[in-house]
């Protein structure tokens, strides 16, 4: 692994092209509940996820190479570069998911209708139905609680 990054400038690539795009699939993880994700197999979409994010921000990444600015204002830029907007991406990308019209032409990024219903916080009056065959009605408000994906279906009512 030292010989990897002997030479100078590919400790400072790799760390360019793979922090964005790992902090983007982290966050997206937390927004999105799911299987949990193993990065050695997503190493490369990390990297292709990086590259985007410094494709959408080639004009800052030329004011931030010109050497134009002053110091303050070049570590907000790369701050903003390497760790602002790969945070913020998937929070834009899910809000554009759940516009009327984009909802639905794209499936659900939850991997259950459970995790999709329940994730809209929306009041409904609920009939669970037990394995016994009994049944227990109440109201899913704003104080009650699902479980999510990837644990098992869970539901505290009113």
């Amino acid at each position: 692994m030292e010989k990897l990054f002997e030479a100078q400038g590919t400790l400072a690539l790799f760390l360019i092209f793979f922090i964005p795009g790992f902090i983007t699939l982290k966050l997206y993880d937390l927004l999105v509940p799911g299987e949990t994700r193993d990065f050695s197999k997503s190493l490369f979409d990390a990297v292709a996820y990086s590259a985007l994010n410094f494709f959408a921000l080639l004009w800052l990444v030329a004011i931030v190479r010109s050497g134009s600015l002053p110091s303050w204002q070049w570590y907000t830029a790369v701050f903003f570069l390497m760790i602002g907007m790969p945070a913020l991406w998937p929070v834009v990308f899910l809000q554009i998911r759940k516009h009327p019209k984009v909802a639905r032409r794209i499936a659900s990024p939850n991997a259950r209708v459970w995790d999709d219903i329940f994730s809209k916080r929306t009041p409904y009056w609920v009939i669970v139905h037990l394995k016994d065959q009994r049944r227990i009605g109440g109201l899913y408000g704003g104080n009650s609680f699902t479980s999510h994906s990837p644990a098992l279906p869970e539901i505290y009512l009113e």
